[in-house]
């Protein structure tokens, strides 16, 4: 790494949670859906923050499932730049199998949502997955995430970067970096900013779970 200050602002997609009876075909369960209309707000507002801030990304990575695409695309249209697609960026593999498979398409929403509402009791409760038989090793997720990360800081030397990850996978990584050791310490709102700068080696966390561009949108009927 250089001396160069770099910094990472690292993203969760925007929100992608279907409402209860809306009918969808797909059998992949909640990585195969795109955003809700309330995501796509979500990014709206979070690209125009971000293309009118002091310093604003001169590139956005991307992890490989649907919803974070979609929130890389509206950030990278704002910012004029091509979304670059990183695996090493995707949520942490929990082995499920495919969840929709036998369920009626109008039944498969209410799926999706007990779903993640398991997830999320378990992760709150136990500060990981390993509760969840076949999720990945906790070491994998910040291993490949520090790799992420460091392959950023070295190709854009000097310069802010977005980074459109998942609640869990960032959890890992920021937990990584402050020597926690809960690899789920804190509920990551959907397109909630947590940077970290570097400088050389060195990482400083500037914030965590910033979501100050989504209090327009709660002020709206």
């Amino acid at each position: 790494m250089t001396d160069a200050r770099t910094t990472l602002h690292f993203i969760r997609h925007g929100d992608a949670v279907p409402d209860d009876g809306h009918a969808f075909a797909g059998d992949g369960g909640y990585d195969g859906l795109g955003l809700s209309t309330k995501g796509r707000a979500q990014a709206g507002a979070l690209a125009e923050r971000l293309a009118t801030a002091a310093s604003t990304p001169l590139a956005v990575y991307t992890s490989p499932t649907l919803r974070a695409r979609e929130t890389a695309a509206t950030v990278a249209q704002a910012l004029g730049v091509e979304a670059v697609l990183d695996p090493r960026l995707r949520e942490i593999a929990l082995g499920d199998p495919p969840l929709l498979a036998d369920i009626a398409p109008a039944e498969r929403a209410a799926a999706v949502r007990a779903r993640l509402d398991e997830l999320a009791h378990i992760a709150v409760r136990d500060g990981s997955w390993a509760a969840v038989p076949g999720a990945e090793a906790a070491a994998s997720v910040r291993e490949r995430m520090t790799a992420a990360a460091d392959a950023i800081v070295r190709a854009h030397p000097g310069r802010h970067v977005a980074i459109v990850s998942h609640a869990g996978s960032i959890n890992a990584y920021f937990a990584g970096l402050l020597g926690v050791a809960r690899d789920f310490f804190f509920p990551a709102g959907n397109t909630s900013l947590s940077t970290v700068r570097f400088t050389g080696a060195r990482a400083l966390v500037v914030r965590i779970n910033d979501t100050a561009h989504l209090e327009r949108l709660e002020r709206l009927p």
